[in-house]
């Protein structure tokens, strides 16, 4: 008889720990396309002086101002031991904390390194350094499982999570370089994909590759992972053309992306894109048309398109290819992302 009285109670547990509240991340409708920037500078700027105006002249904080412009996300990169400390934990979970504020959306962009990683370079933390595949794998997981509960204590729900910056050719070099041992890069990328997984189940993982129009060097890095049995929610591109090939760029893209849909099931998402801050106007263009074509992708699959750095002005960090002119105000380039 005692195993039947204890049973309400039982019951009663159980309803309780159905009914407790989870955290709820936005999903991503074609209705609610993802517009946005990397604006990873904006502290830092923000520390040397640096101000940023509305076409009014008025002074405004930088995500305001983009936000006021049409934009709805923001993505953050992170490091893992900078020097100095740029893009640490403290300073992504500061920004994405203004992010949040403005109820603007976030993707974290973890590049496993203590500077830049990009298809030329994908060099160890330092603190990395001698370790082999295992343990790189542990140090890759437990940096991102600590870093994005660090967002979690500050009520931070990041919609997306990149494993990699522009992963061409795998990362943490040598020991997962794709072309040298893509079994490697699939179990890194595993290993970021289940560490995002433990702190926010319901977050997109994104490989992310530069050159959107390659559909040849896609195919070789996602048919590598797949035959690896890698494990990620969204293929995430870069962009960057100049005034001549913007057009030619967007059409093979386009192409690019409904081969990844149709290939693979996955989502596509661009994540970075540029081009010249003085050539505002063909920019203009190059961004309404790349918008159009990524919500056109086969299925309602293209999640949305993201500037890098548009924030960037008067030849800060010697990077040419922002969208605000040299009087702190966005230029009619990022009027693309108005409607």
């Amino acid at each position: 008889m005692k195993k039947f009285l204890l049973l309400p109670f039982i019951l009663l547990i159980v309803i309780a720990c159905k009914n407790e509240p989870e955290p709820v991340i936005p999903i991503v409708t074609p209705s609610n396309f993802a517009k946005g920037a990397d604006v990873s500078w904006v502290s830092q700027m923000e520390t040397a002086g640096i101000k940023f105006y509305n076409t009014a002249g008025t002074e405004q904080e930088c995500m305001a101002l983009l936000k006021s412009i049409g934009m709805n996300t923001i993505r953050l990169r992170v490091w893992v031991n900078p020097s100095p400390a740029w893009n640490n934990t403290a300073d992504l979970v500061a920004k994405a904390t203004r992010a949040k504020n403005l109820g603007m959306r976030i993707m974290i962009d973890f590049h496993y390194s203590d500077n830049w990683a990009d298809p030329g370079k994908q060099t160890k933390p330092a603190a990395w350094a001698s370790q082999n595949i295992a343990a790189l794998k542990t140090s890759l997981a437990d940096h991102t499982a600590s870093v994005l509960t660090a967002l979690k204590n500050n009520n931070i729900l990041p919609e997306w999570v990149q494993v990699g910056n522009e992963t061409n050719d795998g990362m943490l070099w040598p020991d997962g370089k794709a072309s040298v041992n893509m079994n490697n890069f699939a179990q890194l990328v595993n290993a970021g994909y289940d560490a995002v997984k433990s702190v926010f189940p319901s977050a997109k993982v994104i490989v992310h590759i530069s050159n959107g129009f390659d559909n040849s060097l896609f195919r070789w890095i996602f048919d590598g992972l797949q035959s690896n049995g890698a494990k990620y929610d969204v293929i995430g591109m870069s962009l960057y053309p100049s005034v001549s090939n913007w057009s030619t760029l967007n059409t093979q893209c386009l192409a690019n992306m409904n081969d990844m849909v149709s290939r693979y099931n996955k989502e596509v998402m661009i994540v970075e894109v540029g081009m010249s801050w003085n050539n505002a106007t063909e920019c203009n263009s190059f961004l309404a048309d790349l918008i159009t074509k990524t919500k056109s992708v086969s299925g309602n699959k293209g999640l949305g398109v993201l500037y890098w750095e548009p924030e960037a002005y008067n030849n800060w960090q010697g990077y040419p290819l922002g969208a605000f002119d040299n009087t702190g105000k966005p230029t009619v380039a990022l009027n693309a992302f108005a409607n």
